[in-house]
């Protein structure tokens, strides 16, 4: 891709790479490629991010559980055991 800077990262412990190279043959990519997903996920998402989609969750299961489509499982699993 034109424009698009290299990285080049030296050094590896060939267990990384090897590791590597599996994760990317599982995944069907080169070790290019899947190099280049790992660090383009890493670099998507900061600590701040992560927290925040963690509260989003947490208040949308909080209002489902407020509107009563969350209840306590209890009661099902004692009928389930009485069959």
């Amino acid at each position: 891709m034109a424009g698009m800077p290299d990285v080049l990262v030296r050094k590896l412990a060939p267990e990384v790479v090897a590791r590597l190279k599996s994760r990317a043959a599982a995944h069907g990519r080169s070790l290019q490629q899947e190099a280049a997903e790992i660090l383009a996920s890493a670099a998507g998402e900061t600590p701040a991010d992560a927290l925040a989609l963690a509260r989003r969750v947490r208040e949308r299961i909080a209002r489902r559980t407020r509107a009563g489509a969350a209840s306590d499982s209890t009661r099902l699993v004692r009928e389930d055991r009485a069959r």
